[in-house]
C-alpha cells in the first residue's frame, strides 16, 4: 500500500512540475515574441505544448496557435501547417488562423487543400479581398504552372553564390554590372551570436565580382565598417554606384526590433559606416527594402506606417537637395490589404515588387507594374483621416498616390509556391538575379538567375575629352522623330545606355561645361535579335589646344595629302555643330631646321587647312591660321603617358629635353609629337552680337 501511495505521490509531483515547466516556457516564449525573436519564442512554445496534458485540449490548441504563428513568421512552413492543424483539431482556430493556414497551404503547393480552406472562409467572410485572392490563387496556380513554357523565362539556381544558410535580395552594381551584392546569414557574417529571430547569424551584405573574362567569382566579405554584428540587408544603389541604401535592424534586449533604412557612401573601393536615414518622426513603424527610381528622384521603400492600405505597403519619398521631401503611399493597384515588399526597378522604369495580397502561386510572388499614364495624387476620405492623424503626431505630410499601372504576373518559373522576391537586372536586358526559398524545407532563401529572351535594341555611348579621358559630368540629349526627348546622365566611365525603337531616327547631342558639343545621328532598323549600337562623343575643350589627328602634308611642303580628308571633314562637322565658335588653327614643326624656315612652312600649312575648311562652307572670319614653327613644343597630357610610359604628365618636348634622351627611337617619337596641327577656341559668341555689341534679338 505504501509503495502504491509513493507512486501516486510521485506522479502528482511530476504532473505539477510539468505544469510549472509549461507555464515557465510560455512566459519565456511570450517575452521572446514581444521582442520579435520568433525562432526563440517558437522553441519555448513547442516546449510548453509538449508538456501540456493531452486532456487539456483547449490549452494545447491555444499553445499550438502561438507556436504556429512563430513558425509562419520564420518560414518553417511544414511546422507551421502542423501547428495550425493541431489548433483546428482542438477547436481553437479562428478565422485568422484558418486564413494563415490557407496561405501556408498555397505556399506548400497544396492547392486543393487551400481551395477547401478559402472556400470555407469565404462563406463567413464574403467581402474579404484577401480571402477572395487566396481562393483565386488556389484555382489559378495549377494552370499557371502548366503554362510555364509560355512565360518565356528560364530560371537556374546559382549555387556559386549560395551557402547552407540564407541568401536574398541580390543587387547588381558597377558600370558594367560586374558586381553582385546580396544579403546572407552564412557563417562568414560578422559576430558570434545567433539571431533570436531566425536562429542563424544576423545577415551581412556580401559581394561577388566578375573576372576579366566575365566569369563570376566566389562571394567575398566586405572589409569595412558597413557590416556589424546586427542585421544589414536588402541594399540598393544610386546610378553611379557610389551610394548604397540598405535595411538595418538593431538589437535591443528590452525593445521590439524595427527595421530602418540607412545609407553608406563609397570612398575609393571601401564602403563607409551606415548612417540611419530619418524618413519620418514616427518611431513605431518599420522602414525597409529601399529602391532608388531610375531618375534618382524617389526613394521607394516598405513600411507599415499609418495611412496605408493594410499590412506592409510600398511607399515613396521624394529625394531633394535639402533632404527627404514628400512621402506618398503608392495606393492601388499595387498595394493591397496584404503585404507588398521588395520594390525594385528595371532601368526602363518598370516597377517590380512582391506581394501575398494579389492572386499568385503562393507565398510572395513577383509582380510587374508598368505606368501607363501620368501620376495623379488622390486622397480618399479614409486615408485623409489616417494621414491627418499621423501628420498631427509627426508633423510630416503623407498622401496616397493613385497611379494608372498595368499589373502583370510573370507566371512560373519566375514565381513558385514559395517566396519569390528581390529582382535585379543586367542593364536594359530582361535577365539578372532574384531570390527564392522554393524547395528549401528550412524556408531559407537562395539566389537564382533568370532570363527572358527579348529583342531589345540599345545604344551605348561614351563621352570623353577629344584627346583625353571620360567626362562623367557630361549630359547627352536624345531626340527621336517619334517624340522621344530625353536628357541622359552618364556613368562614372562617361558611358550611357538607352533603349531605342526600330524605325525611329534619333539625334544625340553630347554636352559638357567647358567643351564644345558633339552630335551623332542614328537610324534604327528592325532586327530579329537584340542589337547594340555604339556611339562616340569626343568633346573638344574650349580652354586648351585640341589635337587634330591624322593631318598629313607632302614632305617639306604645305600640300595636304588625301588621307587628311577624313579628319578635316570631322572638323567641318564640329564647326557646323558649334556655329558660334571661332578658332585659331595652328601648325607646328619639330626643332630641326631654322626657326624662320619652320615658321614659314607651318604658316603655309595652317593656311592650307583653313582653305580646305572655307571651301567646305566654314566662314573665313571664324578661322585664324597661325604657324608657330618650333616656338610651342608639345606639353604631355596624362592620357599620352598610357601610350608612352617613359613620358610624364607635364613634360615639355623642347630641343633640350629631346636631345637629352639617349634612345634615338624616343627622340623620333618626340619629334613626331611636336609635328602637329591643333586648334584652340577663341570665341563662343560668333554671330550672337552685331558690330555694336547689341544682341540681335533686340534689333
Amino acid at each position: 500500500m505504501r509503495k502504491v501511495l509513493t507512486i501516486i505521490y510521485a506522479c502528482l509531483v511530476a504532473m505539477f512540475l510539468v505544469g510549472c515547466g509549461a507555464d515557465t516556457a510560455m512566459k519565456k516564449g511570450d517575452k521572446f515574441y514581444a521582442l520579435g525573436e520568433y525562432h526563440d519564442a517558437a522553441s519555448q512554445y513547442k516546449k510548453a505544448y509538449s508538456q501540456t496534458r493531452a486532456k487539456d485540449k483547449p490549452l494545447r490548441g491555444q499553445r499550438a496557435l502561438k507556436m504556429a504563428d512563430c513558425y509562419r513568421r520564420i518560414n518553417f512552413t511544414q511546422k507551421a501547417m502542423a501547428a495550425y492543424n493541431n489548433a483546428v483539431r482542438y477547436k481553437q482556430a479562428d478565422s485568422t488562423a484558418l486564413f494563415y493556414l490557407g496561405q501556408l497551404q498555397l505556399k506548400n503547393g497544396s492547392y486543393k487543400e487551400a481551395e477547401k480552406t478559402f472556400t470555407m472562409l469565404l462563406d463567413s467572410m464574403p467581402d474579404n479581398s484577401l480571402v477572395k485572392s487566396g481562393l483565386e490563387s488556389a484555382r489559378m496556380a495549377p494552370r499557371w504552372k502548366a503554362e510555364a513554357d509560355l512565360s518565356g523565362y528560364t530560371v537556374k539556381r546559382e549555387d556559386l553564390f549560395n551557402s547552407r544558410r540564407a541568401e536574398y535580395s541580390p543587387a547588381l552594381a558597377g558600370d558594367d554590372y560586374d558586381q553582385l551584392y546580396f544579403s546572407s546569414t552564412r557563417n562568414q557574417a560578422v559576430g558570434d551570436e545567433l539571431s533570436g529571430i531566425t536562429g542563424t547569424k544576423p545577415a551581412d551584405i556580401f559581394v561577388a565580382y566578375k573576372d576579366d573574362k566575365g566569369k563570376w567569382q566566389k562571394p567575398e566579405t566586405i572589409e569595412s565598417e558597413l557590416n556589424t554584428d546586427q542585421d544589414e540587408g536588402a541594399c540598393s544603389f544610386t546610378s553611379d554606384s557610389r551610394t548604397m541604401y540598405l535595411t538595418v535592424c538593431k538589437t535591443d534586449p528590452n525593445y521590439p526590433r524595427f527595421a530602418q533604412i540607412a545609407t553608406s557612401n563609397r570612398s575609393d573601393a571601401s564602403w563607409g559606416k551606415a548612417s540611419v536615414l530619418e524618413l519620418s518622426r514616427d518611431t513605431l513603424s518599420l522602414y525597409a527594402h529601399p529602391a532608388i527610381s531610375p531618375d534618382g528622384m524617389w526613394l521607394y521603400f516598405v513600411s507599415n506606417m499609418p495611412g496605408g492600405m493594410g499590412g506592409l505597403d510600398i511607399w515613396r519619398a521624394q529625394l531633394t537637395t535639402a533632404g527627404i521631401g514628400s512621402i506618398e503611399n503608392l495606393g492601388e493597384p499595387i498595394n493591397t490589404p496584404g503585404d507588398e515588399m521588395f520594390p525594385t526597378f528595371r532601368p526602363n522604369g518598370d516597377l517590380y515588387f512582391s506581394s501575398n495580397g494579389h492572386p499568385g502561386l503562393g507565398g510572395l510572388d513577383i509582380y510587374i507594374a508598368t505606368p501607363i499614364s501620368n501620376e495623379q495624387l488622390v486622397m480618399s476620405n479614409y486615408n485623409q483621416t489616417q494621414a491627418g492623424e499621423l501628420n498631427e503626431k509627426t508633423n510630416q505630410n503623407y498622401s496616397l498616390l493613385t497611379t494608372n499601372y498595368s499589373l502583370e504576373h510573370p507566371g512560373y518559373p519566375i514565381n513558385s509556391s514559395g517566396d519569390d522576391f528581390g529582382m535585379t537586372f543586367e542593364g536594359l536586358h530582361n535577365r539578372g538575379f532574384f531570390s527564392s526559398n522554393r524547395g528549401d524545407a528550412r524556408g531559407w532563401d537562395h539566389i537564382y538567375s533568370f532570363e527572358k529572351h527579348e529583342v531589345i535594341q540599345t545604344v551605348k555611348g561614351w563621352v570623353y575629352e577629344q584627346d583625353g579621358y571620360e567626362l562623367p559630368q557630361a549630359l547627352v540629349y536624345m531626340v527621336g522623330n517619334d517624340g522621344t526627348n530625353l536628357k541622359l546622365s552618364v556613368k562614372g566611365d562617361g558611358s550611357f545606355t538607352e533603349e531605342i525603337k526600330p524605325g525611329v531616327d534619333y539625334v544625340f547631342l553630347g554636352t559638357c561645361k567647358g567643351y564644345l558639343n558633339h552630335k551623332e545621328q542614328l537610324k534604327v532598323d528592325t532586327v530579329k535579335e537584340s542589337a547594340e549600337y555604339v556611339l562616340q562623343f569626343p568633346l573638344a575643350s574650349i580652354t586648351a589646344p585640341v589635337l587634330i589627328d591624322n593631318i598629313f602634308y607632302d614632305f617639306d611642303k604645305a600640300t595636304l595629302r588625301p588621307e587628311s580628308t577624313e579628319a578635316l571633314d570631322k572638323l567641318v562637322t564640329l564647326l557646323n555643330e558649334n556655329p558660334n565658335v571661332t578658332i585659331e588653327l595652328s601648325a607646328h614643326t619639330d626643332y630641326r631646321g631654322s626657326a624662320e624656315y619652320n615658321k614659314r612652312l607651318s604658316q603655309r600649312r595652317a593656311e592650307s587647312v583653313v582653305n580646305y575648311l572655307t571651301e567646305h562652307g566654314i566662314a573665313a572670319d571664324r578661322l585664324s591660321p597661325m604657324g608657330y614653327g618650333k616656338e610651342k613644343p608639345k606639353t604631355i597630357k596624362r592620357k599620352l603617358t598610357e601610350t608612352y610610359d617613359w613620358l610624364k604628365e607635364g613634360d615639355v618636348l623642347t630641343e633640350e629635353y629631346i636631345t637629352s634622351l639617349k634612345d634615338e627611337e624616343k627622340q623620333e617619337v618626340c619629334n613626331q609629337l611636336n609635328r602637329r596641327t591643333e586648334f584652340v577656341v577663341l570665341r563662343t559668341t560668333y554671330g550672337l552680337f552685331n558690330d555694336a555689341q547689341e544682341s540681335k534679338s533686340k534689333q
